[in-house]
């Protein structure tokens, strides 16, 4: 139940993934503006809207970027809310651990990825739906990204133990990116309290899917539920 008397500021920060854009995290980002909040969604260097080219970055730049933002927000409210996506998911648990984060969202964040198997299975699928993006994407994106990215998870995986931020972890079922196993790797890693939610009509990009509404009202929720706690983590 949410506070009767709200002493926190309603400002979230929202994180893209890895090759996307604002436009993965923009459902929820007018949902919580919906709801009296102040929401920031940075372009990572090399991604959508950035006139520097993906295959120029270092997965250091994405993090340098995230951090800027957060700094900024900090300095301006205080505190604020943090949610990732996908590798954005992993860029805010760093944030986390280093920054006045009231409560942090982890949704789809690239921890395990999924077999070959059930990739194959996913592709066909799409085969089927003549849907030919997910062979594009991965047609265009540069080597050099790609292993970037595969440094990034490799170096801050580790960063997950050391969140003692109340989190919520979202995942859906039918993600044909990131593995299920997921939600339950971060659950059993995070160090502080934890709250997992599944959706199982919901594939990777859970904000343009068919259970849309019901993430971001999950996630709402969770953030306008009692700060007692939330607080508490930030004064110490």
């Amino acid at each position: 139940m949410p506070n009767s008397h709200q002493s926190y500021p309603k400002v979230c920060l929202l994180l893209h993934g890895f090759t996307g854009g604002p436009f993965e995290v923009e459902p929820l980002g007018s949902h919580l503006q919906s709801k009296g909040y102040t929401v920031s969604i940075p372009v990572l260097p090399g991604h959508a809207g950035d006139d520097r080219h993906l295959g120029e970055v270092t997965w250091q730049q994405w993090v340098e970027e995230a951090e800027r933002e957060a700094g900024r927000l900090a300095e301006t409210y205080g505190s604020f809310d943090l949610a990732g996506f996908s590798m954005g998911g992993l860029i805010a648990a760093y944030l986390a651990s280093r920054y006045p984060v009231r409560r942090l969202v982890l949704i789809s964040a690239s921890v395990i990825y999924l077999s070959p198997k059930r990739f194959a299975t996913e592709m066909w699928e799409e085969v089927r739906r003549k849907n030919w993006s997910a062979f594009y994407k991965v047609q265009t994106t540069p080597l050099h990204a790609v292993l970037q990215f595969m440094m990034l998870v490799r170096s801050l995986r580790r960063e997950i133990g050391r969140v003692q931020v109340p989190t919520l972890v979202v995942q859906g079922e039918r993600d044909e990116i990131v593995h299920p196993y997921s939600a339950r790797y971060l659950e059993q890693n995070l160090g502080g309290e934890v709250q997992v939610k599944y959706f199982s009509n919901s594939r990777h990009l859970i904000f343009l899917d068919i259970e849309t509404k019901e993430v971001c009202e999950a996630i709402s929720a969770f953030y306008e539920g009692d700060d007692n706690e939330a607080e508490k983590k930030i004064r110490s």
